[in-house]
């Protein structure tokens, strides 16, 4: 489904390059649930971002179900992201002047939902994340838990193929945490592949397999045995 080759990020500063990944070369199989973790600077969130077609990198290859994303004009990708992937930032990036309905609902409009199904699948998300009594509520509004509920259910409402998340459960408390990992094991068994970025070796053991990076570098990859 997604296949890396020879990944550099770096940035340059008169004769000094920076790199932020350096030669990863990755592949992840329809299905996977895959844990990526690492120190601060790893560049953990940059690869995510990659992923997620919202960065590109200096060199290499990158395919998506067999497309060269990196030769695809603007709209092509754009519409790719759009249709096959769920994003979860650490930051939330919920539209401020949105409610919860509607930051939940917007991934539908662009994907052109029925105004009937657009309607029964946030009920849905609402419901399964306990937010109902926040729908009419601005992200301002909100606490960091809640907001980052809200950026999973709308990463998770257009039935993505693909969900990037980035720290989903760093601003959950422990048992909504549970809840949140429990719910991408489920959509995985589903056959949604997932790629996430913790911190947490028990979050990482979720996944089917864990990539360590270190210094912008693949060091380990280790399978997990459920």
């Amino acid at each position: 489904m997604i296949k890396l080759q020879n990944i550099f990020k770096y940035y340059s500063n008169r004769f000094i390059k920076t790199y932020v990944l350096n030669d990863v070369n990755l592949e992840i199989e329809p299905g996977e649930f895959v844990s990526i973790m690492g120190p601060s600077g790893a560049g953990k969130s940059t690869l995510l971002y990659i992923l997620g077609m919202l960065d590109e990198p200096n060199e290499g290859e990158f395919y998506y179900k067999d497309q060269p994303v990196l030769k695809m004009n603007e709209r092509k990708r754009s519409e790719l992201h759009r249709t096959e992937i769920g994003f979860v930032f650490q930051q939330y990036h919920l539209i401020d002047e949105l409610t919860t309905y509607e930051n939940i609902e917007t991934p539908l409009l662009y994907q052109k939902v029925k105004g009937s199904e657009r309607k029964g699948r946030v009920a849905e998300m609402l419901d399964r994340f306990s937010i109902v009594a926040k729908k009419d509520l601005f992200p301002n509004q909100l606490a960091g838990g809640q907001q980052q509920l809200v950026g999973i259910a709308r990463a998770v409402v257009a039935r993505p193929s693909l969900i990037l998340a980035d720290e989903p459960t760093g601003n959950l408390n422990s048992e909504q945490g549970r809840e949140i990992m429990e719910l991408f094991k489920k959509l995985n068994q589903e056959g949604t592949t997932i790629v996430q970025v913790t911190h947490s070796e028990e979050k990482a053991r979720y996944a089917g397999r864990i990539i360590h990076l270190l210094d912008g570098r693949i060091v380990k990859e280790e399978k997990v045995s459920q």
